[in-house]
Parts: structure tokens; C-alpha cells; sequence
């Protein structure tokens, strides 16, 4: 069997799993195509199953930090953007009341998005933030 860490770099050892988001593969990513608008906005973003097998090289080269950002980034791909957008501005200290809120983002992201680590990255968040005193007070 065959470790993670052969298949990097990806684009030289697995070429054929580094797919983008629409699942156009690497090598069809050519200043050509973008040239003559065969490119869309969905082949220049990265998939989550890229992330994960990325996560998993960074996992079997011991950089387990980098490999959990990894994973908690394919948690993002299905995740529109405002609502990303929305969730960090929720997330800056100061920013809301209710710890409640930020748990109920947690939960919805786990339950629409299936965003298990960035879902328990915010459960984490509201405990440190509880302990900490840092939402805002009511008046």
C-alpha cells in the first residue's frame, strides 16, 4: 500500500485526482482554454475532496495542524460565501450577545453544509469566548 505523501506533489504524481471544483482536470487548466473563455469560475476553484487527499499528505508528513485547516476548508467549499462572510463578521469578540447565535450557525452549517470541523471550530469558539467575556454585553 502505497503512503499519502507519494502522491505529492499532486500535480506530478496524481494528476488524475487533481480535479477542480466542476471536475476539470488539472492539465485542461491552460492559458489556451482561458484564452478562448472555456474556463469558467467553477474550473479554477478547488474541490473538497482535493483538500481532504491534500489533508491527508499534510497528516502523513506530520503536520497535523496544516492538515486539520486543510479539512476545515473542504468543510468551506459547499458553503456560499456571504454566509462564510457572515459567520467570521458573527465570530469577531464583541460582535454579538447571544452565544446562542453563534451555536445556532454551528449547527446549521453542520446540518445544510455536513461542516463538522468548522461547525466544532465555532463550538470551541463560544466556550473560549464564554470563559473570556467576550461577547457583548447587554445594557
Amino acid at each position: 500500500m502505497t503512503s499519502p505523501l507519494d502522491l505529492y506533489p499532486l500535480s506530478e504524481n496524481a494528476p488524475e485526482q487533481a480535479v477542480s471544483a466542476s471536475g476539470m482536470p488539472l492539465a485542461g487548466l491552460t492559458l489556451d482554454a482561458i484564452a478562448s473563455q472555456r474556463i469558467e469560475a467553477g474550473d479554477i476553484r478547488i474541490s473538497a475532496d482535493v483538500l481532504r487527499l491534500q489533508a491527508s499528505i499534510a497528516r502523513a508528513a506530520g503536520r497535523d495542524r496544516l492538515a486539520l485547516n486543510l479539512e476545515r476548508g473542504a468543510d468551506l467549499v459547499a458553503v456560499p460565501q456571504d454566509l462564510i462572510l457572515d459567520t467570521y463578521e458573527m465570530m469577531r469578540p464583541g460582535r454579538i450577545s447571544e452565544p446562542r447565535l453563534l451555536s445556532q450557525r454551528a449547527e446549521m452549517l453542520r446540518r445544510d453544509y455536513g461542516a463538522n470541523t468548522i461547525a466544532a471550530l465555532i463550538d470551541e469558539a463560544v466556550a473560549v469566548y464564554e470563559r473570556r467575556n467576550l461577547f457583548r454585553r447587554r445594557y
